[in-house]
C-alpha cells in the first residue's frame, strides 16, 4: 500500500516518491497492476459506470486508505496557515462566480469594469502611435521631409526599406525593453504606480517625436516611446484578468483587442484629414494629439485600485480587502462576501506556492508544469505575427502599391478597422457561446483559405481589377482575424498563466510576439516596397505558409480554459491534462472534491487517459 510524508509527497508501490497535488488529497486511492496511481471513481456517470465494469471484470485494483484530514494534510497546513478556513471560503466563492451571469457580474463589478476599461485605453494611445508611422510611409510630404529620391528628376520620395524596417522595429525593439522592465517593476511596484511612472514617461518623450527635424531623430523617439508602449501591451490585460469575475473575464480582455482597433482607425480617420495639408504640421500634429490620450489617462490612474491579487501576493490582505471593496458595488442586489473572495486569491496563491515554488522569477516560468502554459501563451500570440496580420498594418502603404490613389487607400483603411471593430463585437457574443479553442481553430483555417486566394489573385491578375480583388479580401481577413484571433488571443494569453507567475508569462509572450514580428517587419517591408522585392499581393503565400504552422501546432496544443477558476487551470496543467480531453477533464473536475481540500465526502474521478 502506498504512503504518504508529512512533506506532501507519495510513495509508489515501487518506491518511487511523487508530490501530491492537493486534489488528491481528498480521494481514495487506487493502485492499478503497474502500480500506477488513480483515485477511486464515483459511478455516477456513463464514464463512470464503465470504469465500475472493468474494476468487476478486475482490470483495476483498488485499494482504499482510510484518511483523517489530520495525518493528510500535515504538510498542506504548515505550508498553508488556516488552511481548512481558506478553502472553505474559497469554495464558496468560486461557487457564487460559476453561478453568476453577465448580468449579475455587471451590477456587482461596475467599478471594476471601468478601471479595466480607464487602463486598456492605453492600448488605444499605442495602438493611434504605432499606426502613425507605418500610415505615414503613404504621406507624400512625410516622404519628402525624411525619405530621398526615387528617381532621377528628384521625385517620387521614398523612404528607404532599410528606414522603414528601422522605424517599425526600432519601436519593437523598445517595447521588448519595456516588456521585461514592466516584469520586474510590476511585481515590485504594483499595477497602479507602474502605470503612472510609464505615463510620464510616454509623456516626456513624445517631445522628441513631434520636434524630430531628420529621420535618425524620430528613430530615437521610438526607441524610447517604445519602452512605455511595451509596459502598455501586457499590464493593462493581466490587470483586467485579476479583477474581473469569470463571468466577465473573457469580455474585458477581449476588450483589449478592440483597444486596439479603435487606436488604428482613429489614427487612420485623423491622418486622412491631414493628407492635403502641404506642410509638416501635416505629420507633427498627429504626434502631438498622443499628449490628448496621455493625460486624461494619467490623471484617471492616480485613483485607481491596486490588483488585489497583487496586494495577496505581497501578504497585504487588508489592502487587498479594500482593493477589492473599491472595485465591486454595495448596492447590485445580491450577496457578495469580500472575506471569501480575499480567501479565494489568498487560496489560489498559497496552493501555486506548495506545488511549485515561491520564487516568482522568469525562470521559474520554464520550469516544471509552468513551461507548457508559458509554451502555450507564447505561440498564441506568435499566430497573431504569423497569421498575415502585418499585411493589414501596412494597409494604407499595401493599398497605396497596389495601384490606389492615396486618398482612397486610407479611405479603405478606415473601412478595414471599421469592419474588426464590428468583427470585435460579434466576438464577445461568441466567445462565451463557442469557446476560447475551437473560435481560434476557426479564425486560422478561415484565413488560411483567404491568403491562399489572395495571393493567387495576385500572382495571377494585373492592374486595376486585382488590386481592388487583393484589398477586399484583406479587408475581409482583418474582419475575420478580430473575430477569432485577434481578441481570442489576449484571452487566452492572459488566463493561461499561473496567478503567481502571469505577469512574467504574459511578458514572455508578448515579447515572442515582437522577436517574430521583428522578422515580419523587414520581410513585409521588402515585399510591399517597389524599390525592393515589389511582390504585392504574392506576398500573402508567404504568410499562407506560417499560419498553416500556427494552425497545425494550436489542434494539437491549445487547450479550452472557458468558464474556469485559476485554481481550476492550476489543477488541470497540474494533472497534465491532455489538449483534447480538456474538457472532458474539466467535466470529471467538477464532479468531483477536487476543490474542497478539507471536505473529503466525495470521491474522485478517474484521471488515467488525460
Amino acid at each position: 500500500m502506498d504512503d504518504r510524508s508529512s512533506k506532501g509527497t507519495l510513495r509508489r508501490n515501487d518506491g518511487s516518491l511523487d508530490k501530491v497535488h492537493p486534489s488528491e488529497l481528498l480521494e481514495f486511492a487506487t493502485v492499478a497492476d503497474s502500480g500506477r496511481i488513480e483515485t477511486a471513481p464515483t459511478f455516477g456517470s456513463a464514464t463512470n459506470h464503465a470504469t465500475k465494469e472493468r474494476l468487476d471484470r478486475g482490470d483495476v485494483r483498488r485499494e482504499s486508505v482510510t484518511r483523517s484530514n489530520d495525518d493528510l494534510f500535515r504538510g498542506m497546513s504548515v505550508a498553508i496557515p488556516d488552511l481548512r478556513r481558506l478553502s472553505a471560503d474559497a469554495r464558496a466563492h468560486t461557487e457564487a462566480e460559476h453561478k453568476m451571469t453577465f448580468v449579475q457580474g455587471c451590477r456587482l463589478y461596475p467599478k471594476a469594469i471601468a478601471w479595466s476599461v480607464l487602463l486598456s485605453a492605453t492600448i488605444i494611445m499605442e495602438g493611434f502611435d504605432l499606426t502613425l508611422i507605418s500610415s505615414f510611409q503613404a504621406f507624400p510630404i512625410f516622404r519628402r521631409t525624411y525619405g530621398e529620391p526615387a528617381d532621377p528628376n528628384g521625385r517620387n520620395h521614398q523612404i528607404s526599406p532599410a528606414w522603414q524596417t528601422g522605424l517599425q522595429n526600432g519601436a519593437i525593439a523598445g517595447e521588448i525593453i519595456g516588456l521585461f522592465l514592466n516584469g520586474w517593476i510590476t511585481d515590485r511596484l504594483g499595477y497602479q504606480r507602474t502605470m503612472l511612472v510609464t505615463l510620464v514617461w510616454m509623456c516626456l518623450f513624445v517631445f522628441l517625436a513631434f520636434f524630430a527635424f531628420n529621420i535618425e531623430l524620430l528613430m530615437a523617439s521610438q526607441v524610447l516611446c517604445g519602452i512605455p508602449w511595451g509596459i502598455f501591451q501586457t499590464l493593462s490585460m493581466t490587470y483586467a484578468a485579476e479583477i474581473m469575475p469569470i463571468a466577465l473575464r473573457a469580455y474585458l480582455l477581449a476588450n483589449v483587442n478592440m483597444c486596439w482597433l479603435i487606436g488604428q482607425i482613429t489614427a487612420v480617420g485623423i491622418l486622412r484629414g491631414f493628407i492635403t495639408l502641404p506642410t509638416q504640421w501635416s505629420y507633427r500634429i498627429p504626434f502631438s494629439l498622443q499628449w490628448a490620450f496621455a493625460v486624461p489617462i494619467l490623471i484617471g490612474v492616480l485613483f485607481a485600485p491596486d490588483s488585489p491579487w497583487w496586494l495577496v501576493r505581497h501578504g497585504r490582505y487588508d489592502a487587498a480587502k479594500k482593493a477589492m471593496l473599491r472595485l465591486t458595488s454595495r448596492n447590485a442586489g445580491q450577496q457578495f462576501n469580500v472575506d471569501e473572495a480575499i480567501s479565494m486569491l489568498r487560496h489560489t496563491n498559497e496552493v501555486e506556492k506548495y506545488l511549485n515554488t515561491e520564487s516568482m522569477t522568469y525562470l521559474d516560468c520554464f520550469k516544471g508544469v509552468n513551461l507548457r502554459r508559458t509554451e502555450i501563451a507564447c505561440m498564441v500570440w506568435a499566430a497573431q505575427a504569423l497569421c498575415g496580420l502585418s499585411l493589414t498594418g501596412w494597409a494604407a502603404y499595401y493599398y497605396e502599391q497596389a495601384g490606389f490613389a492615396v486618398d482612397n487607400a486610407f479611405n479603405l483603411s478606415i473601412g478595414m478597422y471599421g469592419l474588426g471593430i464590428l468583427g470585435g463585437m460579434l466576438a464577445w457574443a461568441l466567445l462565451p457561446r463557442v469557446g476560447r479553442r475551437r473560435l481560434y481553430l476557426v479564425g486560422l483555417i478561415i484565413m488560411q483559405l483567404i491568403l491562399i486566394a489572395s495571393g493567387t489573385i495576385g500572382a495571377t491578375l494585373v492592374g486595376k481589377r486585382g488590386s481592388w480583388a487583393v484589398g477586399t479580401l484583406l479587408i475581409v481577413l482583418t474582419g475575420i482575424y478580430d473575430v477569432t484571433v485577434g481578441p481570442v488571443c489576449y484571452v487566452l494569453v492572459a488566463e493561461i498563466p499561473s496567478t503567481r507567475l502571469r505577469v512574467k508569462t504574459v511578458v514572455l509572450a508578448r515579447v515572442a510576439y515582437n522577436l517574430l514580428s521583428l522578422v515580419t517587419n523587414i520581410l513585409t517591408a521588402r515585399m510591399l516596397n517597389p524599390t525592393a522585392w515589389n511582390w504585392a499581393g504574392k506576398a500573402n503565400f508567404v504568410y499562407a505558409g506560417t499560419n498553416l504552422i500556427c494552425l497545425i501546432w494550436c489542434y494539437f496544443r491549445l487547450p479550452e480554459t472557458m468558464g474556469l477558476s485559476y485554481l481550476e487551470l492550476d489543477i488541470l496543467f497540474e494533472k497534465k491534462a491532455k489538449t483534447k480531453k480538456f474538457r472532458e477533464f474539466q467535466v470529471n473536475l467538477a464532479n468531483t472534491g477536487y476543490f474542497s481540500l478539507t471536505r473529503p465526502e466525495r470521491s474522485g474521478s478517474v484521471w488515467r487517459g488525460y
